[in-house]
């Protein structure tokens, strides 16, 4: 499986796609458009992002970490993140409750 195929860009949005669903925790695929992104939020759990494709800033805790294609990074629990497409781009997103 390419997990890049798995979902594709749609102009002005972001569309995201699960591939699993456990107790344990998910695995999500997204595609985000240039210029779009994810509002500042928190989660109870950890979440680890992977760079599919293009370009993203990750904030997590208001500091700005630019993520490129084949990087990923750790958003901790509990502490505030958002995101924004530098250039349209797609994450793996896992999530992990436990």
């Amino acid at each position: 499986m390419k997990l890049a195929k798995l979902i594709g860009y749609q102009k002005g949005s972001v569309v995201s796609r699960e591939v699993i669903r456990k107790q344990t925790g998910t695995v999500s695929v997204f595609a985000f458009d240039k210029g779009e992104g994810l509002s500042e939020h928190t989660a109870p759990f950890d979440a680890l992002v992977y760079i599919l494709d293009g370009e993203a800033n990750i904030y997590i805790s208001g500091k700005k970490h630019l993520a490129k294609e084949e990087e990923l990074i750790i958003m901790p629990a509990n502490k505030p993140h958002s995101l924004k497409a530098v250039k349209r781009f797609k994450m793996l997103l896992i999530m992990i409750r436990s």
